[in-house]
Protein backbone atom coordinates (compact mmCIF):
# COMPACT_ATOMS: atom_id res chain seq x y z
CA UNK A 1 0.00 0.00 0.00
CA UNK A 2 2.88 2.26 0.73
CA UNK A 3 4.53 1.47 -2.12
CA UNK A 4 1.76 2.45 -4.81
CA UNK A 5 0.77 5.45 -2.27
CA UNK A 6 4.43 6.75 -3.04
CA UNK A 7 4.31 5.69 -6.79
CA UNK A 8 0.95 7.84 -6.99
CA UNK A 9 2.13 10.60 -5.26
CA UNK A 10 5.30 10.85 -7.28
CA UNK A 11 3.39 10.55 -10.54
CA UNK A 12 1.09 13.12 -9.59
CA UNK A 13 3.78 15.62 -8.40
CA UNK A 14 5.47 15.11 -11.78
CA UNK A 15 2.57 15.97 -13.50
CA UNK A 16 1.68 19.22 -11.35
CA UNK A 17 5.50 20.51 -12.01
CA UNK A 18 4.18 20.58 -15.53
CA UNK A 19 1.99 23.64 -14.73
CA UNK A 20 5.66 25.40 -14.05
CA UNK A 21 6.52 25.64 -17.66
CA UNK A 22 2.81 26.76 -18.36
CA UNK A 23 3.55 29.62 -15.22
CA UNK A 24 7.04 30.83 -17.03
CA UNK A 25 5.29 31.03 -20.37
CA UNK A 26 2.74 33.19 -18.63
CA UNK A 27 5.13 35.37 -17.53
CA UNK A 28 6.92 35.80 -21.02
CA UNK A 29 3.81 36.19 -22.34
CA UNK A 30 3.29 39.58 -19.12
CA UNK A 31 7.03 40.75 -20.36
CA UNK A 32 5.54 41.48 -24.03
CA UNK A 33 2.45 43.69 -22.74
CA UNK A 34 2.50 47.14 -21.44
CA UNK A 35 3.17 47.14 -17.55
CA UNK A 36 0.07 49.61 -16.10
CA UNK A 37 0.02 49.90 -12.04
CA UNK A 38 -3.01 51.11 -10.30
CA UNK A 39 -0.93 54.81 -10.11
CA UNK A 40 0.08 54.44 -13.11
CA UNK A 41 -3.36 53.84 -14.65
CA UNK A 42 -4.83 57.10 -12.18
CA UNK A 43 -2.43 59.08 -14.01
CA UNK A 44 -2.90 58.63 -17.42
CA UNK A 45 -6.45 59.22 -16.62
CA UNK A 46 -6.19 62.24 -15.27
CA UNK A 47 -4.53 63.06 -18.27
CA UNK A 48 -6.11 61.55 -20.84
CA UNK A 49 -9.34 60.59 -20.48
CA UNK A 50 -12.68 61.79 -21.79
CA UNK A 51 -14.13 62.39 -18.11
CA UNK A 52 -11.21 64.05 -17.31
CA UNK A 53 -11.19 66.51 -20.16
CA UNK A 54 -14.93 67.06 -19.49
CA UNK A 55 -14.76 67.85 -15.74
CA UNK A 56 -11.52 70.47 -17.26
CA UNK A 57 -13.90 71.84 -20.02
CA UNK A 58 -16.25 72.36 -17.61
CA UNK A 59 -13.95 74.29 -15.35
CA UNK A 60 -13.14 76.85 -18.43
CA UNK A 61 -16.42 77.27 -19.26
CA UNK A 62 -17.14 78.53 -15.23
CA UNK A 63 -13.84 80.46 -15.36
CA UNK A 64 -14.82 82.62 -18.15
CA UNK A 65 -17.89 82.75 -16.97
CA UNK A 66 -16.35 84.54 -13.94
CA UNK A 67 -14.66 86.78 -15.88
CA UNK A 68 -17.36 87.98 -18.04
CA UNK A 69 -19.25 88.93 -14.80
CA UNK A 70 -16.05 90.89 -13.49
CA UNK A 71 -15.85 92.77 -16.95
CA UNK A 72 -19.86 93.53 -16.68
CA UNK A 73 -18.93 95.43 -13.58
CA UNK A 74 -16.86 97.54 -15.17
CA UNK A 75 -16.84 100.45 -17.79
CA UNK A 76 -17.54 99.90 -21.47
CA UNK A 77 -16.39 102.45 -23.66
CA UNK A 78 -18.36 101.48 -27.10
CA UNK A 79 -18.59 103.36 -31.12
CA UNK A 80 -21.55 103.80 -32.77
CA UNK A 81 -21.42 105.18 -35.83
CA UNK A 82 -23.80 105.00 -39.27
CA UNK A 83 -21.32 105.00 -42.16
CA UNK A 84 -22.71 106.20 -44.46
CA UNK A 85 -26.26 106.51 -44.66
CA UNK A 86 -27.40 107.37 -48.49
CA UNK A 87 -30.86 108.05 -49.56
CA UNK A 88 -31.65 109.27 -53.12
CA UNK A 89 -35.83 108.70 -53.35
CA UNK A 90 -39.04 110.34 -53.12
CA UNK A 91 -40.57 111.34 -49.53
CA UNK A 92 -43.60 112.24 -48.14
CA UNK A 93 -43.65 116.21 -47.05
CA UNK A 94 -46.51 118.19 -45.76
CA UNK A 95 -46.83 121.83 -46.89
CA UNK A 96 -47.37 125.02 -44.84
CA UNK A 97 -51.07 125.00 -45.47
CA UNK A 98 -51.64 120.88 -44.93
CA UNK A 99 -51.54 119.29 -47.87
CA UNK A 100 -49.26 116.75 -48.64
CA UNK A 101 -46.63 116.09 -51.67
CA UNK A 102 -44.11 114.10 -52.97
CA UNK A 103 -40.12 115.28 -52.81
CA UNK A 104 -37.53 113.67 -54.09
CA UNK A 105 -34.58 113.57 -51.77
CA UNK A 106 -30.72 113.15 -52.14
CA UNK A 107 -28.70 113.28 -49.24
CA UNK A 108 -26.09 111.38 -47.72
CA UNK A 109 -26.29 111.36 -43.46
CA UNK A 110 -23.21 110.18 -41.57
CA UNK A 111 -23.14 110.10 -37.65
CA UNK A 112 -20.82 108.81 -35.18
CA UNK A 113 -21.04 108.70 -31.40
CA UNK A 114 -19.20 107.45 -28.68
CA UNK A 115 -20.01 106.46 -25.19
CA UNK A 116 -18.85 105.43 -21.45
CA UNK A 117 -21.31 103.00 -19.92
CA UNK A 118 -20.91 101.72 -16.33
CA UNK A 119 -23.31 99.83 -14.92
CA UNK A 120 -24.10 101.31 -11.15
CA UNK A 121 -24.43 97.68 -9.14
CA UNK A 122 -26.20 99.42 -5.96
CA UNK A 123 -29.13 100.91 -7.76
CA UNK A 124 -29.29 98.68 -10.91
CA UNK A 125 -29.05 101.65 -12.90
CA UNK A 126 -26.55 102.12 -15.80
CA UNK A 127 -24.94 106.11 -16.16
CA UNK A 128 -23.44 107.28 -19.79
CA UNK A 129 -20.76 109.81 -20.88
CA UNK A 130 -21.85 110.50 -24.54
CA UNK A 131 -19.90 112.52 -27.25
CA UNK A 132 -22.18 112.78 -30.62
CA UNK A 133 -21.62 114.11 -34.16
CA UNK A 134 -23.83 114.24 -37.22
CA UNK A 135 -23.38 115.65 -40.65
CA UNK A 136 -25.85 115.77 -43.02
CA UNK A 137 -25.25 116.51 -47.10
CA UNK A 138 -27.72 117.18 -49.29
CA UNK A 139 -26.29 116.05 -52.59
CA UNK A 140 -27.26 117.80 -55.60
CA UNK A 141 -30.38 120.21 -54.29
CA UNK A 142 -30.41 123.53 -54.79
CA UNK A 143 -30.36 126.28 -52.15
CA UNK A 144 -29.44 123.47 -49.63
CA UNK A 145 -26.77 123.25 -47.19
CA UNK A 146 -24.67 121.06 -45.39
CA UNK A 147 -25.28 121.11 -41.49
CA UNK A 148 -23.08 119.42 -38.45
CA UNK A 149 -24.77 119.10 -35.19
CA UNK A 150 -22.63 118.15 -32.42
CA UNK A 151 -23.02 116.74 -28.95
CA UNK A 152 -19.34 117.19 -27.51
CA UNK A 153 -20.75 115.98 -23.84
CA UNK A 154 -23.80 114.56 -22.44
CA UNK A 155 -24.61 112.52 -19.32
CA UNK A 156 -27.29 110.37 -19.43
CA UNK A 157 -28.96 108.21 -16.72
CA UNK A 158 -31.30 104.99 -17.15
CA UNK A 159 -32.35 104.34 -13.38
CA UNK A 160 -35.19 101.05 -13.41
CA UNK A 161 -37.10 102.37 -9.99
CA UNK A 162 -38.66 99.51 -7.69
CA UNK A 163 -37.59 96.71 -10.64
CA UNK A 164 -35.17 93.87 -10.21
CA UNK A 165 -31.67 94.98 -9.42
CA UNK A 166 -29.75 92.22 -11.66
CA UNK A 167 -25.91 93.43 -11.31
CA UNK A 168 -26.40 93.34 -7.20
CA UNK A 169 -28.10 89.87 -7.57
CA UNK A 170 -25.32 88.52 -9.98
CA UNK A 171 -22.40 90.15 -7.12
CA UNK A 172 -23.91 87.42 -4.59
CA UNK A 173 -24.53 84.65 -6.93
CA UNK A 174 -21.31 84.72 -9.04
CA UNK A 175 -19.20 84.40 -6.73
CA UNK A 176 -20.77 81.57 -4.96
CA UNK A 177 -21.11 79.57 -8.88
CA UNK A 178 -17.20 80.12 -9.59
CA UNK A 179 -16.51 78.43 -6.28
CA UNK A 180 -18.68 76.05 -6.68
CA UNK A 181 -17.08 75.31 -10.33
CA UNK A 182 -13.36 74.77 -8.45
CA UNK A 183 -14.42 72.49 -5.91
CA UNK A 184 -16.26 70.90 -8.45
CA UNK A 185 -13.23 70.33 -11.01
CA UNK A 186 -11.25 68.68 -7.68
CA UNK A 187 -14.21 66.28 -7.15
CA UNK A 188 -14.82 65.56 -10.43
CA UNK A 189 -10.59 64.57 -10.97
CA UNK A 190 -10.91 62.35 -7.84
CA UNK A 191 -13.84 60.54 -9.05
CA UNK A 192 -11.80 60.59 -12.99
CA UNK A 193 -9.77 58.42 -10.24
CA UNK A 194 -12.41 56.14 -8.90
CA UNK A 195 -13.99 55.11 -12.16
CA UNK A 196 -10.82 54.01 -12.96
CA UNK A 197 -10.29 52.32 -10.16
CA UNK A 198 -13.70 50.74 -11.03
CA UNK A 199 -12.45 49.17 -14.48
CA UNK A 200 -9.01 49.02 -13.44
CA UNK A 201 -10.14 46.63 -10.73
CA UNK A 202 -12.26 45.05 -13.16
CA UNK A 203 -10.01 43.89 -16.04
CA UNK A 204 -7.73 42.57 -12.84
CA UNK A 205 -10.22 40.71 -11.17
CA UNK A 206 -11.13 39.21 -14.83
CA UNK A 207 -7.84 38.49 -14.93
CA UNK A 208 -7.31 36.50 -12.01
CA UNK A 209 -10.56 34.65 -12.57
CA UNK A 210 -8.55 33.30 -15.75
CA UNK A 211 -5.45 32.97 -14.34
CA UNK A 212 -7.37 30.47 -11.79
CA UNK A 213 -9.52 28.46 -14.40
CA UNK A 214 -5.79 28.01 -16.91
CA UNK A 215 -4.35 27.03 -13.08
CA UNK A 216 -7.60 24.52 -11.95
CA UNK A 217 -7.41 23.24 -15.80
CA UNK A 218 -3.77 22.41 -15.58
CA UNK A 219 -4.49 20.81 -12.47
CA UNK A 220 -7.50 18.63 -13.32
CA UNK A 221 -6.09 17.33 -16.31
CA UNK A 222 -3.63 15.88 -14.59
CA UNK A 223 -5.40 14.82 -11.72
CA UNK A 224 -7.58 13.15 -14.10
CA UNK A 225 -4.81 11.27 -15.51
CA UNK A 226 -3.97 10.53 -11.71
CA UNK A 227 -7.73 9.65 -10.97
CA UNK A 228 -7.50 7.19 -14.06
CA UNK A 229 -4.38 5.53 -12.84
CA UNK A 230 -5.94 4.95 -9.26
CA UNK A 231 -8.80 3.42 -10.65
CA UNK A 232 -6.95 0.89 -12.55
CA UNK A 233 -5.38 -0.16 -9.65
CA UNK A 234 -9.18 -0.27 -7.86
CA UNK A 235 -8.27 2.51 -5.77
CA UNK A 236 -10.80 5.44 -6.97
CA UNK A 237 -14.55 4.38 -7.75
CA UNK A 238 -16.20 5.17 -11.03
CA UNK A 239 -17.98 8.01 -9.39
CA UNK A 240 -15.18 9.90 -7.89
CA UNK A 241 -13.60 9.86 -11.35
CA UNK A 242 -16.24 11.16 -12.98
CA UNK A 243 -16.41 13.92 -10.59
CA UNK A 244 -12.71 14.49 -10.93
CA UNK A 245 -13.42 14.50 -15.15
CA UNK A 246 -16.64 17.29 -14.32
CA UNK A 247 -14.23 19.47 -12.71
CA UNK A 248 -11.80 19.52 -15.57
CA UNK A 249 -14.61 20.01 -18.04
CA UNK A 250 -16.11 22.84 -15.86
CA UNK A 251 -12.50 24.52 -15.60
CA UNK A 252 -12.87 24.64 -19.57
CA UNK A 253 -15.95 26.15 -19.79
CA UNK A 254 -14.43 28.61 -17.42
CA UNK A 255 -11.97 29.41 -19.34
CA UNK A 256 -13.70 30.61 -21.88
CA UNK A 257 -16.20 33.23 -19.88
CA UNK A 258 -13.35 34.01 -18.09
CA UNK A 259 -11.56 34.93 -21.32
CA UNK A 260 -14.44 36.86 -23.15
CA UNK A 261 -14.78 38.62 -19.80
CA UNK A 262 -11.02 39.83 -19.66
CA UNK A 263 -11.04 40.94 -23.42
CA UNK A 264 -13.99 43.21 -22.47
CA UNK A 265 -12.79 44.06 -19.36
CA UNK A 266 -9.44 45.28 -20.78
CA UNK A 267 -11.23 46.92 -23.57
CA UNK A 268 -13.14 49.26 -21.70
CA UNK A 269 -9.94 50.01 -19.58
CA UNK A 270 -7.34 50.71 -22.79
CA UNK A 271 -10.30 52.98 -24.16
CA UNK A 272 -10.90 54.93 -20.81
CA UNK A 273 -6.98 55.48 -20.65
CA UNK A 274 -7.10 56.47 -24.40
CA UNK A 275 -5.26 53.94 -25.16
CA UNK A 276 -6.00 51.38 -28.35
CA UNK A 277 -8.80 49.30 -27.66
CA UNK A 278 -6.48 46.10 -28.71
CA UNK A 279 -3.35 46.77 -26.42
CA UNK A 280 -1.84 44.54 -23.85
CA UNK A 281 -1.89 44.69 -20.31
CA UNK A 282 -0.19 43.91 -17.63
CA UNK A 283 -1.86 44.49 -14.75
CA UNK A 284 -1.16 43.95 -11.15
CA UNK A 285 -1.93 44.11 -7.79
CA UNK A 286 -1.00 47.43 -6.05
CA UNK A 287 0.64 46.83 -2.40
CA UNK A 288 1.29 50.17 -1.49
CA UNK A 289 -1.52 50.73 0.72
CA UNK A 290 -1.48 53.23 3.27
CA UNK A 291 -3.84 53.74 5.72
CA UNK A 292 -4.70 56.84 7.77
CA UNK A 293 -7.97 56.06 10.06
CA UNK A 294 -10.29 59.36 9.93
CA UNK A 295 -13.47 60.10 12.22
CA UNK A 296 -16.95 60.99 10.88
CA UNK A 297 -16.20 64.65 12.51
CA UNK A 298 -13.01 65.34 10.43
CA UNK A 299 -14.52 64.35 7.10
CA UNK A 300 -17.71 66.75 7.62
CA UNK A 301 -15.65 69.34 8.43
CA UNK A 302 -13.58 69.09 5.13
CA UNK A 303 -16.25 68.22 3.30
CA UNK A 304 -18.55 71.43 4.88
CA UNK A 305 -15.80 73.60 3.60
CA UNK A 306 -14.08 71.64 0.54
CA UNK A 307 -17.34 70.00 -1.29
CA UNK A 308 -19.21 71.75 -3.95
CA UNK A 309 -22.92 70.46 -2.70
CA UNK A 310 -22.52 72.96 0.09
CA UNK A 311 -22.01 76.10 -2.56
CA UNK A 312 -24.22 74.70 -4.76
CA UNK A 313 -27.14 74.59 -1.75
CA UNK A 314 -26.21 78.31 -1.17
CA UNK A 315 -26.34 79.20 -4.97
CA UNK A 316 -29.34 77.35 -5.39
CA UNK A 317 -31.51 79.34 -2.67
CA UNK A 318 -29.81 82.57 -3.77
CA UNK A 319 -31.42 81.93 -7.40
CA UNK A 320 -34.70 80.66 -6.15
CA UNK A 321 -34.64 84.12 -3.63
CA UNK A 322 -33.63 85.98 -7.15
CA UNK A 323 -36.91 83.91 -8.92
CA UNK A 324 -38.75 85.50 -6.30
CA UNK A 325 -37.84 89.23 -5.85
CA UNK A 326 -38.16 88.91 -9.88
CA UNK A 327 -41.99 87.74 -9.90
CA UNK A 328 -42.52 90.66 -7.32
CA UNK A 329 -40.50 93.48 -8.93
CA UNK A 330 -42.73 92.87 -12.55
CA UNK A 331 -46.13 93.41 -11.33
CA UNK A 332 -45.38 96.82 -12.34
CA UNK A 333 -42.51 98.87 -13.93
CA UNK A 334 -41.36 102.44 -13.35
CA UNK A 335 -38.35 103.81 -15.20
CA UNK A 336 -36.33 106.98 -15.26
CA UNK A 337 -34.77 108.84 -17.87
CA UNK A 338 -32.16 111.92 -17.34
CA UNK A 339 -29.92 113.40 -19.78
CA UNK A 340 -27.97 116.55 -19.53
CA UNK A 341 -25.59 118.00 -22.03
CA UNK A 342 -24.73 120.71 -24.67
CA UNK A 343 -25.26 120.38 -28.11
CA UNK A 344 -24.30 122.87 -31.01
CA UNK A 345 -25.37 123.19 -34.79
CA UNK A 346 -23.10 124.88 -38.14
CA UNK A 347 -23.19 124.40 -41.60
CA UNK A 348 -19.60 123.92 -40.57
CA UNK A 349 -17.82 121.67 -38.53
CA UNK A 350 -15.44 124.13 -35.96
CA UNK A 351 -18.64 126.03 -35.81
CA UNK A 352 -20.62 122.82 -34.16
CA UNK A 353 -18.03 123.06 -31.76
CA UNK A 354 -17.65 126.77 -31.02
CA UNK A 355 -19.53 129.41 -29.20
CA UNK A 356 -23.07 128.05 -30.49
CA UNK A 357 -23.60 125.61 -27.58
CA UNK A 358 -26.92 125.12 -25.52
CA UNK A 359 -28.32 123.48 -23.17
CA UNK A 360 -29.41 119.56 -23.99
CA UNK A 361 -31.03 118.17 -21.55
CA UNK A 362 -34.07 116.16 -21.39
CA UNK A 363 -35.60 114.08 -18.03
CA UNK A 364 -38.64 111.30 -18.67
CA UNK A 365 -40.08 109.06 -16.10
CA UNK A 366 -41.92 105.59 -17.99
CA UNK A 367 -44.56 103.79 -15.38
CA UNK A 368 -46.17 100.48 -16.41
CA UNK A 369 -49.08 99.42 -14.33
CA UNK A 370 -51.82 97.06 -14.95
CA UNK A 371 -55.00 98.03 -13.90
CA UNK A 372 -56.59 94.57 -14.41
CA UNK A 373 -54.38 91.23 -15.15
CA UNK A 374 -56.84 88.80 -13.14
CA UNK A 375 -54.41 87.60 -10.70
CA UNK A 376 -51.55 86.87 -12.70
CA UNK A 377 -48.96 88.97 -11.15
CA UNK A 378 -49.99 87.66 -7.60
CA UNK A 379 -50.25 83.94 -9.14
CA UNK A 380 -46.57 84.26 -10.58
CA UNK A 381 -45.80 85.81 -6.68
CA UNK A 382 -47.66 82.49 -4.98
CA UNK A 383 -45.94 79.99 -7.50
CA UNK A 384 -42.05 81.84 -6.95
CA UNK A 385 -43.11 81.26 -3.27
CA UNK A 386 -44.12 77.94 -3.46
CA UNK A 387 -40.81 77.16 -5.56
CA UNK A 388 -38.73 78.13 -3.27
CA UNK A 389 -40.03 76.47 -0.25
CA UNK A 390 -39.91 73.24 -2.58
CA UNK A 391 -36.35 74.19 -3.82
CA UNK A 392 -35.57 74.55 0.22
CA UNK A 393 -37.30 71.02 1.19
CA UNK A 394 -35.19 69.26 -1.51
CA UNK A 395 -32.08 70.63 -0.26
CA UNK A 396 -32.87 69.78 3.36
CA UNK A 397 -33.40 66.15 1.79
CA UNK A 398 -30.47 66.03 -0.47
CA UNK A 399 -28.22 67.40 2.66
CA UNK A 400 -29.59 64.58 4.83
CA UNK A 401 -28.87 61.85 2.08
CA UNK A 402 -25.26 63.71 1.94
CA UNK A 403 -24.69 63.03 5.71
CA UNK A 404 -25.94 59.72 5.58
CA UNK A 405 -23.33 59.07 2.66
CA UNK A 406 -20.88 60.49 4.12
CA UNK A 407 -21.45 58.26 7.41
CA UNK A 408 -21.42 55.09 5.53
CA UNK A 409 -18.75 56.04 3.83
CA UNK A 410 -16.09 56.76 6.35
CA UNK A 411 -17.25 53.61 8.35
CA UNK A 412 -16.46 51.17 5.19
CA UNK A 413 -13.29 52.90 5.22
CA UNK A 414 -11.88 52.51 8.08
CA UNK A 415 -13.15 48.85 8.71
CA UNK A 416 -11.48 48.28 5.21
CA UNK A 417 -8.54 47.65 6.58
CA UNK A 418 -9.27 44.77 8.77
CA UNK A 419 -11.34 43.49 5.85
CA UNK A 420 -8.22 43.70 3.55
CA UNK A 421 -5.61 41.75 6.30
CA UNK A 422 -8.52 39.53 6.58
CA UNK A 423 -8.87 38.56 2.70
CA UNK A 424 -5.13 38.23 2.51
CA UNK A 425 -4.85 35.55 5.39
CA UNK A 426 -7.95 34.15 3.66
CA UNK A 427 -6.34 34.28 0.49
CA UNK A 428 -2.96 32.53 1.58
CA UNK A 429 -4.59 30.00 3.55
CA UNK A 430 -7.08 28.81 0.63
CA UNK A 431 -3.75 28.30 -1.03
CA UNK A 432 -1.87 26.46 1.02
CA UNK A 433 -5.15 24.25 1.80
CA UNK A 434 -5.63 23.67 -2.23
CA UNK A 435 -1.70 22.34 -2.61
CA UNK A 436 -2.19 20.34 0.71
CA UNK A 437 -5.77 18.80 -0.76
CA UNK A 438 -4.13 18.02 -4.30
CA UNK A 439 -1.32 15.91 -2.53
CA UNK A 440 -3.46 14.07 -0.55
CA UNK A 441 -5.73 13.40 -3.08
CA UNK A 442 -3.23 11.76 -5.20
CA UNK A 443 -2.43 9.72 -2.48
CA UNK A 444 -6.09 9.03 -1.96
CA UNK A 445 -6.90 10.42 1.92
CA UNK A 446 -9.11 12.58 0.61
CA UNK A 447 -12.40 12.30 -2.38
CA UNK A 448 -12.86 14.19 -5.24
CA UNK A 449 -15.38 16.23 -3.40
CA UNK A 450 -12.96 17.30 -1.02
CA UNK A 451 -10.80 18.79 -4.13
CA UNK A 452 -13.52 20.36 -5.52
CA UNK A 453 -14.44 22.33 -2.34
CA UNK A 454 -10.89 23.15 -1.85
CA UNK A 455 -10.65 24.66 -5.12
CA UNK A 456 -13.68 26.20 -4.67
CA UNK A 457 -12.33 27.79 -2.03
CA UNK A 458 -9.38 28.87 -3.35
CA UNK A 459 -10.65 30.70 -6.11
CA UNK A 460 -13.00 32.52 -3.53
CA UNK A 461 -10.63 33.55 -1.40
CA UNK A 462 -8.61 35.10 -4.72
CA UNK A 463 -11.57 37.08 -5.81
CA UNK A 464 -12.46 37.98 -2.04
CA UNK A 465 -8.67 39.71 -2.04
CA UNK A 466 -9.34 41.73 -5.53
CA UNK A 467 -12.55 42.70 -4.04
CA UNK A 468 -11.34 43.71 -1.12
CA UNK A 469 -8.27 45.92 -2.25
CA UNK A 470 -10.74 47.26 -4.96
CA UNK A 471 -12.92 48.60 -1.98
CA UNK A 472 -10.18 50.08 -0.14
CA UNK A 473 -8.81 52.02 -3.31
CA UNK A 474 -12.54 53.21 -3.73
CA UNK A 475 -13.14 54.63 -0.89
CA UNK A 476 -9.71 56.27 -0.44
CA UNK A 477 -10.42 58.17 -3.49
CA UNK A 478 -13.95 58.58 -2.99
CA UNK A 479 -12.84 60.42 0.40
CA UNK A 480 -10.86 62.72 -1.63
CA UNK A 481 -13.14 63.24 -3.68
CA UNK A 482 -15.71 64.49 -0.77
CA UNK A 483 -12.86 66.29 1.14
CA UNK A 484 -10.51 67.63 -1.30
CA UNK A 485 -8.02 66.27 1.05
CA UNK A 486 -4.82 64.19 0.60
CA UNK A 487 -5.29 62.16 3.49
CA UNK A 488 -1.56 60.30 3.13
CA UNK A 489 -0.03 64.19 2.83
CA UNK A 490 -2.06 65.69 5.26
CA UNK A 491 -2.98 68.54 3.21
CA UNK A 492 -5.65 70.17 0.84
CA UNK A 493 -5.83 69.61 -3.22
CA UNK A 494 -5.34 73.05 -4.79
CA UNK A 495 -5.38 73.64 -8.09
CA UNK A 496 -3.57 75.94 -10.29
CA UNK A 497 -5.58 78.19 -12.49
CA UNK A 498 -2.68 79.39 -14.58
CA UNK A 499 -1.55 76.03 -15.32
CA UNK A 500 -5.21 75.34 -16.93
Amino acid sequence: MKKYALILLAYGLTLLGGSDSAAKAQDIADSEAVRLPLTEAIRMAREHSVDAAVALQELRAAYWQWRTYRAELLPDVNLTATLPDYRRAYSLYQQPDGSYNFVRTNVLRTAGQVSIDQNIWLTGGKLSLVSSLEHINPLGTQGADKHFMSVPISLTLSQPLFGLNETKWSRRIEPVRYEEARRRFVAGTEEVSVNCIEHYFSALLAREQLNNAETNLRNTAKLVEVARAKKKIGKLSENELRAVEISHASASSAILTSRTALHGAEMALCIFLGLQPDARLALSLPSDTTFVPVSYEQVMELARRNHPFVGEMKRRMLEADRSLARAKAERFSVELMAQIGYAGRADNLPDAYGSRLQDNSSVSVGVRIPIVDWGRGRGRIRMAESNRRLEEHRLRQEEEQWHRQIFLLVEHYNNQLQALALAQRTDSLAQARYQTAVETFTVGAISALDLTTAQDAKDAARTSLVKALHHYWSYYYNLRSLTAYDLVRNEEIAINMEEI
